[in-house]
């Protein structure tokens, strides 16, 4: 039996590393262990010797390459822009379940595999791989199944169609972020298939509604607040939804506003008897940002993250109620944003922007006017221009992941493994509810593989290559925990 034993798990070892057999070994392994109980011998050791290392896996360009064509195909499904736009992410799930169920406890495999949804049609995917009793835990989160929306006559190609171009894979959500969820099916579905034995539980969670913040309650939010990943808060929780290939280490929070000026709508050919709220609001903002970053000049820490811009605040849309041309509105507005780093608290940033618009009404006249006709009061009338300062009800603060931890120095180690160098980089793009998470005690750091230039882009792509070595950070990762 012993003889019999070894040279069937030599004989699977080889054909599943060398060959690369396409099967799943799973009737192998209890063949194998059927010789073993009969025989009355332990077989978790000679087991674990068809896998000598997680990370001499490498990436089934195959399988990978057909699932982001089914999730990219369904991208017209999954785009996130209420109430227009509102994604069925169990469209993508489905074709994430159909690749890891093979694999699930329910089917003899190792996988546990749960869909979360709180919104029908909305849900959630958490599958572990269980490691020894006691032996902690990791994870990989935030790899979304949503996307931003495409007009497809603005792309090369179409938007929702994955189409191959050497190394590119086009399509909206290559990039950000069906290409991740690709990738972390496959890392599960080489571990549901191969079966190494590992120390720590290993965790993914595919997410709905990462892109809309304004409805909660369907995504990592609610499955957060419903203690769904509290069991992972011991170990490191990798968000994989960045970009280039490195670690980011630092995002910005956001904090969106909305600046309404009111004047007195009158012909504009008697410009002396308005109150123009078109200039009122430009000169509001322009004194509003000069007090900004006065307030919130470069941080120091800033430097140590490598932050690609400073805090920032900056107009990203003009309106008025409508009227013609030769009319002086009665009102204008300005919405826009402020993306602050992590070193300044969002909510004194937004106290300070309210104490700016309260001086400004209490004195319109500190404002600069335009030309010899141009005020912000009629004292003739009693009636003086007003400034009005909305937040919208979604913000979120910003990241600084910590240096010093486990999580980052494996993480560091990882891609210097794979690519001979790690080159950390932040920048003022938010994510959500990675401060949260970290504020609950989670040792969240960032990773992902698609490219930056096209993120929310026409024309988006990610590039096999990346995704590929990709592949081999996250094997690295796990194998070194489990080391």
């Amino acid at each position: 039996f012993r003889c019999v034993h070894m040279i069937c798990i030599r004989a699977l070892a080889y054909l599943q590393t060398t060959l690369k057999a396409d099967w799943d070994i799973g009737f192998g392994l209890q063949t194998a262990i059927y010789f073993c109980t009969a025989a009355h011998l332990p077989y978790s050791l000679p087991c674990s010797i068809i896998i000598m290392s997680l990370k001499d896996s490498s990436l089934d360009e195959e399988k990978f390459v057909a699932l982001l064509g089914k999730l990219v195909g369904e991208a017209k499904h999954l785009q996130n822009n209420p109430p227009e736009n509102i994604p069925v992410e169990d469209r993508a799930a489905r074709h994430v379940l159909d690749v890891l169920q093979p694999y699930s406890e329910e089917n003899g495999g190792p996988l546990r595999i749960q869909h979360v949804s709180y919104v029908e049609g909305r849900g959630n995917i958490i599958v572990e791989y269980p490691g020894e009793p006691g032996g902690g835990i990791m994870s990989f989160v935030g790899a979304h199944m949503d996307v931003v929306t495409a007009n497809p006559e603005t792309w090369s190609w179409d938007p929702f169609s994955l189409s191959v171009e050497g190394d590119q894979l086009r399509g909206r959500g290559t990039t950000d972020c069906l290409g991740h969820v690709a990738l972390l099916a496959e890392l599960f579905r080489t571990l549901g298939q191969t079966r190494p034995k590992l120390k720590r539980t290993v965790v993914g969670v595919w997410i709905a509604n990462e892109e809309n913040s304004k409805i909660l309650g369907i995504g990592v939010d609610e499955l957060v607040k419903r203690g769904l990943l509290k069991h992972l808060l011991p170990g490191p929780l990798y968000w994989i939804d960045t970009a280039d290939s490195q670690p980011c280490i630092g995002t910005g929070g956001v904090l969106a506003w909305q600046l309404t000026a009111y004047g007195k709508m009158f012909h504009s050919g008697l410009p002396h008897k308005s109150v123009n709220p078109v200039e009122l609001v430009m000169e509001a903002l322009s004194d509003m940002q000069a007090r900004f970053y006065r307030d919130f000049p470069p941080h120091p820490d800033e430097a140590k993250y490598s932050f690609a811009t400073p805090s920032t605040m900056k107009p990203t849309q003009l309106s008025y109620p409508g009227g013609s041309i030769n009319q002086i509105p009665g009102e204008a507005t300005i919405c826009g944003d402020c993306r602050i780093t992590p070193f300044y608290d969002i909510k004194q940033v937004m106290s300070k922007l309210q104490s700016y618009v309260e001086d400004l009404n209490s004195n319109l006249k500190q404002l600069p006017t335009r030309g010899p006709c141009s005020k912000y009061e009629l004292p003739e009338e009693d009636l003086r221009g007003r400034l009005e300062l909305k937040f919208f009800d979604s913000y979120s603060p910003g990241l600084a992941c910590n240096l010093d931890s486990e999580g980052y120095h494996a993480m560091c180690s990882a891609f210097t493994q794979v690519y001979g160098q790690c080159k950390p980089f932040a920048i003022t793009g938010s994510l959500p509810c990675i401060k949260e998470l970290q504020d609950e005690g989670f040792d969240v750091q960032t990773l992902g593989f698609g490219k930056l230039s096209t993120y929310h882009a026409v024309n988006e792509y990610a590039l096999l290559s990346d995704f590929k070595k990709g592949f081999q950070v996250l094997t690295t990762l796990v194998d070194q925990f489990n080391k």
